[in-house]
C-alpha cells in the first residue's frame, strides 16, 4: 500500500470506504508525521489525542453504514477557525490563552462530514500577510529547497502553515482563509492546490475577522479532485452569517473530467508585470497551450483598472481590520497588560499584543477612516473596488474563466526577505482582484523554476461557478502531470 502520509483524500475516502484501512490508523500516520516534522513549524497547536478520538468516534459510525463525504479524513485547521475548547490565537500574542467555547460554521459543516481535526496551523497574525513571516509563534517554513542552496523558504501567507503541513504529508489537506491571495499564493508557493470560493460560499462565523467583504474560507490540497470534495464539506447557507449565500452546494466532483472542450477562457494583458520572471511568462503560455490542445478557446481581454487593485486593496483592507481588531481590549479574553487606569489598560495591551505589521495596518485603516481622509482615500477605493468588479462583469460576456500566473514569482527566502512592506505587498498582485470582486479562483500547481521550486496557474471564474473553475483546474492538473514533492517530505 501507498505510504498513509502520501494518499490524496479521494485515494484515503476509497480505502476506508473497503474497509482497507481504518481512520485510526490513517490518523496515527499524520500525526506521527506530524510529530517528525516540526522543523517546519506548520501547527501552533497540535491536537493528537483529539484527532485519535475523532477517528474511532468516525470508525464506529463507519461499522453502523454512517458515512459523511470527509468521513475519517484528518485535515489541518487554520488557526484563524474557532474550535471549540481548542486554543485559538490567529497567529496572535494578543489571544493568549483563548479557547472558544463554540465552534465555527465551517469546522461544524466538516465534522458534521466526518473529519478529523490534527491541530491548528500557523499564520501570518490575523491574516496580514504574504511570507507567514509575522506570526507571533515564529514563521512556518515551506518544505520546499532551491537546487543547491539549503536556505529556509517561505510558505507563503497567510495560511502558510497550512500550505506547509499539507504539502510536507502531515495532513491530507487543509483549511485556509483567502482575503488578497492567502490561499491561492501558498499553494503555488508550495506546490499544492489552493481553492477560494466565491464569497459568501462558505460561511464566516467563526472566523477571526481580518477585513470582513474579502475574507473567504476554502481547501488547500495536493489535487484538485481533493479541493472539490473538502469544498462539498465545508460550503453552505448559514442564517448565523448575513453575507452567507442561500445557494444550494452542488456535487463539485461530478464533473470535473467534463474537459475544456467548447470553453472560452480569457487572457487578461494587464497581468504581465514588470520584472515578472520569464519562467512564470513562459508557464502561463504552457497553460494557455495545454487548454487550447484540449478544445479550450483562448482569447486576449482586456481587465483595465487591475493596476489599481493593490492600491484600493490596502485602503479597504487595513480599514475594515483597523474596526475589527478595536475588539481586542484585554477585557473579555486573551492577553490583558493590567493597569490601575483602564486607558492606559487598553494601551499597553494593544501594543504589548499586536505585532508591528498588523499595528501598522490598524495605522493606516484608522487614518484612511479618519474625518477629512474618509471621501479621499477610502469612498475612492470602494469606487475603485466597482470598477474592478465591472470590468470582470465585462469579460464574462465573452468568456467561461480566465487564465492567469498566481504569483509573480516562486517562495523567497524566509532567512533574508523583502525589507520593504511594498515589496511583500507586491506577492498579491495576480490574487487581490478575485477578493475585490468575490469571485473564485483556484491555484493549480504546474512547472518548476529552473531552481526546482513550485509555481502554479490561477484560474477565475463566475459568481458561484466553482464547477467550472474546477474543471478547467482539473484539466490543468491532468496536462501538467505534476508529482514533484519536496525532497525529505
Amino acid at each position: 500500500m501507498t505510504d498513509l502520509t502520501d494518499l490524496s483524500i479521494a485515494q484515503a475516502r476509497d480505502l476506508l470506504a473497503k474497509g482497507d484501512l481504518s481512520s485510526k490508523e490513517l490518523t496515527q500516520a499524520q500525526v506521527t508525521s506530524m510529530e517528525g516534522k516540526r522543523e517546519l513549524n506548520a501547527f501552533i497547536t497540535e491536537t493528537p489525542d483529539k484527532a485519535l478520538e475523532m477517528a474511532e468516534a468516525s470508525d464506529t459510525r463507519r461499522a453502523k453504514g454512517e458515512t459523511g463525504k470527509l468521513e475519517g479524513i484528518p485535515v489541518a485547521i487554520k488557526d484563524l477557525f474557532c474550535t471549540k475548547d481548542v486554543l485559538t490565537t490567529a497567529g496572535s500574542h494578543i489571544l493568549d490563552g483563548f479557547r472558544p467555547f463554540y465552534e465555527s460554521s465551517v469546522t461544524t459543516n466538516m465534522f458534521r462530514e466526518g473529519a478529523v481535526m490534527l491541530g491548528k496551523t500557523n499564520l501570518d497574525e490575523f491574516a496580514m500577510g504574504s511570507g507567514n513571516l509575522t506570526s507571533y509563534y515564529g514563521g512556518a517554513i515551506n518544505p520546499w529547497r532551491a537546487k543547491g542552496d539549503n536556505r529556509n523558504l517561505v510558505p507563503g501567507g497567510s495560511s502558510g502553515g497550512s500550505a506547509s503541513a499539507v504539502a510536507g504529508r502531515m495532513a491530507l489537506g487543509a483549511t485556509g482563509t483567502d482575503t488578497g491571495g492567502s490561499i491561492r499564493q501558498p499553494a503555488a508557493f508550495t506546490g499544492i492546490v489552493g481553492l477560494k470560493p466565491t464569497y459568501g460560499r462558505c460561511s464566516r462565523w467563526g472566523i477571526v475577522a481580518f477585513a470582513s467583504s474579502l475574507d473567504q474560507a476554502g481547501p488547500m490540497t495536493r489535487s484538485v479532485r481533493d479541493s472539490a470534495i473538502m469544498l462539498g464539506a465545508m460550503a453552505g447557507h448559514d442564517p448565523k452569517d448575513s453575507t452567507s449565500a442561500d445557494i444550494a452546494v452542488p456535487d463539485f466532483e461530478e464533473g470535473l473530467n467534463g474537459g475544456v472542450k467548447g470553453l472560452t477562457i480569457g487572457i487578461p494583458k494587464e497581468y504581465r508585470v514588470d520584472g515578472m520572471p520569464e519562467e512564470i511568462e513562459t508557464l502561463w503560455q504552457q497553460g494557455i497551450k495545454w487548454l487550447e490542445e484540449q478544445g479550450a478557446r483562448t482569447v486576449e481581454i482586456s481587465l483595465p483598472h487591475t493596476k489599481y487593485a493593490l492600491p484600493a486593496y490596502y485602503i479597504v483592507a487595513p480599514a475594515e481590520a483597523s474596526s475589527n481588531l478595536a475588539r481586542y481590549d484585554g477585557v473579555k479574553f486573551g492577553l490583558r497588560v493590567e493597569s490601575d487606569d483602564l486607558t492606559e489598560m487598553y494601551e499597553k495591551t494593544r501594543a504589548e499584543g499586536f505585532g508591528a505589521e498588523v499595528k501598522r495596518r490598524v495605522l493606516i485603516g484608522t487614518y484612511v477612516l479618519s474625518a477629512g481622509y474618509y471621501d479621499a482615500y477610502y469612498l475612492q477605493a470602494q469606487k475603485v473596488r466597482t470598477r474592478i468588479a465591472d470590468d470582470f462583469k465585462q469579460a464574462w460576456q465573452q468568456v467561461d474563466a480566465i487564465l492567469t500566473p498566481a504569483t509573480p514569482s516562486a517562495a523567497f527566502s524566509a532567512d533574508d526577505p523583502p525589507s520593504d512592506p511594498l515589496a511583500m505587498y507586491l506577492n498579491d498582485v495576480f490574487t487581490v482582484p478575485v477578493n475585490l470582486a468575490g469571485l473564485p479562483g483556484i491555484s493549480v500547481p504546474a512547472g518548476l523554476t529552473g531552481d526546482g521550486l513550485p509555481m502554479g496557474l490561477q484560474v477565475i471564474g463566475k459568481a458561484f461557478d466553482e464547477a467550472t473553475v474546477l474543471r478547467i483546474g482539473q484539466s490543468l492538473e491532468d496536462a501538467a502531470g505534476f508529482d514533484a514533492r519536496p525532497e525529505g517530505y
